[in-house]
């Protein structure tokens, strides 16, 4: 099968193109290549560098599902220069949608929500079915994308799945997200800053999630939109499950940031999906990286500083 990974050169996308690759696939690559390229070569692997919003330069008249990955990545992020966000996270879905349709050979479209699209829930389990209020650009454009993309489910398979916070090792590793950067914070300064930390947020490690990816490319039956995260735990939790591993002390401040839910993916376990890794095993595998020194606390794993400083998003 012919694969095109947008955004294939990320967090997720470095883990997940190396899977796609052992599988047999062979593999087109489209990212910007903004944080790097830790993809390697290979005999089945494409790279392009390019942008996802100048569509006529994508050829898609050899593949046969997209795997949509691009985005302007978290709030902090996309509230940098919104107008972007908007082109980067949103526009280029609807593009490749359409472009998708037109060219006739596209049987299947998976696409990278976000389990933030439900904004601020009350609810003790959050599924798919609840309205959706995001609050951010971010949030918006991936609602926004949702909604363009399931327009195109007569077209081609349209499997939408909204993950957790993504944690754990990547080649392009990311230490602006809780439990990595939790961790990190740990191993590097024996001292752990948290903000607020009674707020609940939904984990998924990811292993897990590049393997929810698979999972929807080889059952193209199950189709619409899935919740993908497993563990629901407070940024305290997470906080004191880092310090278990690094030895450090936590302080604790007060947060703006009031984001509180948790996510039920009873709907994606009933496809017959099985998660295998955990929180923990995320903390233990980035601590025994770092000590390894398999793993640094290098500028380019942190999305916005990196993007401020290389003025790649302004």
């Amino acid at each position: 099968m012919k694969i095109l990974v947008t955004g294939g050169a990320g967090y997720k996308g470095s883990v997940l193109v190396p899977k796609l690759l052992n599988l047999g696939h062979h593999v087109h690559v489209l990212d910007t290549f903004w944080f790097g390229d830790f993809l390697g070569e290979h005999e089945n692997l494409s790279k392009q560098v390019g942008d996802v919003c100048n569509v006529d330069e994508i050829d898609l008249n050899d593949i046969d599902t997209i795997i949509h990955l691009s985005s302007i990545a978290n709030d902090p992020c996309g509230d940098l220069n919104q107008t972007l966000t908007w082109e980067v996270s949103a526009l280029s879905t609807m593009q490749l949608a359409d472009k998708a349709k037109r060219t006739g050979n596209v049987s299947q479209f998976i696409y990278a929500s976000s389990g933030s699209v439900y904004g601020l829930k009350d609810e003790d389990q959050v599924t798919e079915d609840l309205p959706l209020t995001p609050i951010s650009a971010y949030n918006k454009t991936k609602m926004v994308s949702e909604r363009v993309l399931l327009s195109y489910a007569s077209d081609f398979v349209v499997q939408i799945v909204r993950p957790a916070t993504v944690c754990g090792l990547s080649p392009r590793m990311r230490l602006d997200v809780s439990v990595n950067m939790l961790t990190m914070q740990a191993l590097t300064n024996q001292k752990i800053t948290v903000f607020g930390g009674q707020q609940m947020r939904p984990n998924i490690h990811i292993e897990d999630i590049c393997n929810v990816y698979l999972h929807f490319l080889q059952h193209p039956e199950f189709t619409g939109i899935y919740n993908a995260g497993f563990e629901n735990v407070s940024i305290m939790q997470i906080a004191e499950l880092a310090r278990r591993y690094a030895n450090a002390d936590i302080a604790v401040t007060e947060s703006n940031d009031p984001r509180s839910y948790r996510v039920n993916s009873d709907k994606l376990l009933a496809t017959g999906f099985k998660p295998t890794k955990t929180i923990e095993d995320a903390v233990q595998e980035i601590a025994a990286a770092y000590r390894a020194g398999q793993l640094l606390n290098e500028p380019h794993f942190h999305n916005l500083n990196w993007m401020q400083t290389t003025e790649v998003a302004v």
